[in-house]
């Protein structure tokens, strides 16, 4: 069966006012660092709900829109999480999952398995993949590009967050099974990041890196 079709005409700036408020986006975008230093300030929960409902205008194949946003505040739940994202981590950097290179290609970020951050920040959000739906007959609903569709909506995510005056991280321990036992989601349901949500610590310090230039990271045909 066809699917309803509806009008679709958003208002179209004249050329100049794209090109001043694709630069003012692009400044602002620029601005924006992962974090890893959080103020344990509370964040109102209809913030939270408004970028999960941002991010999950984000295209899907078929329109399957197959993720879940889990927004975890309870302290006992976050110290649940970090205990068993240290210990996968702790493997990780500790105990040989991590080769070498990948090893060395962290040292200059600092970063090691220690995630204080998982408590601090007032806000987990964890985003799963759903692998298929469920109908009511209990019987499986195929999904379609269910990997690019729930990175397309983590990315909006982050974009909605950043436009908040807020702060994230993606933080992908692995394996991260532990977080569908944690959360009690369904065998439907895969772990695809876990993001700290909240405002920067007053003395939140970041990695002083430079983004690759537009000639790096395009080609164009004209």
């Amino acid at each position: 069966m066809s699917a309803a079709f509806v009008p679709y005409a958003p208002s179209r700036l004249v050329p100049g006012e794209t090109l001043s408020r694709g630069r003012a986006m692009f400044d602002r975008y620029n601005a924006r660092r992962s974090v890893r230093d959080f103020s344990p300030a509370p964040v109102p929960r209809e913030i939270v709900e408004i970028a999960i409902r941002t991010a999950s205008t984000a295209p899907s194949g078929a329109h399957r829109q197959p993720w879940t946003f889990v927004a975890v505040s309870d302290p006992a739940i976050k110290r649940e999480i970090r205990i068993a994202a240290e210990a996968e981590e702790r493997k990780s950097y500790e105990g040989g999952r991590m080769s070498a290179e990948w090893l060395a290609a962290l040292e200059p970020l600092g970063t090691d398995w220690r995630k204080p951050f998982l408590e601090v920040a007032p806000w987990l959000v964890v985003l799963f993949e759903r692998t298929h739906g469920i109908a009511a007959d209990g019987q499986p609903i195929k999904h379609f590009y269910v990997r690019e569709s729930t990175g397309i909506a983590c990315g909006m995510f982050i974009a909605a967050i950043h436009e908040l005056g807020l702060a994230t991280l993606t933080h992908t321990p692995s394996p991260m099974a532990f977080l569908s036992r944690i959360l009690n989601r369904g065998e439907n349901e895969r772990p695809f990041a876990l993001l700290p949500i909240g405002y920067p610590a007053l003395d939140a310090m970041v990695p002083d890196l430079r983004r690759k230039s537009i000639e790096e990271v395009s080609v164009w045909f004209e």
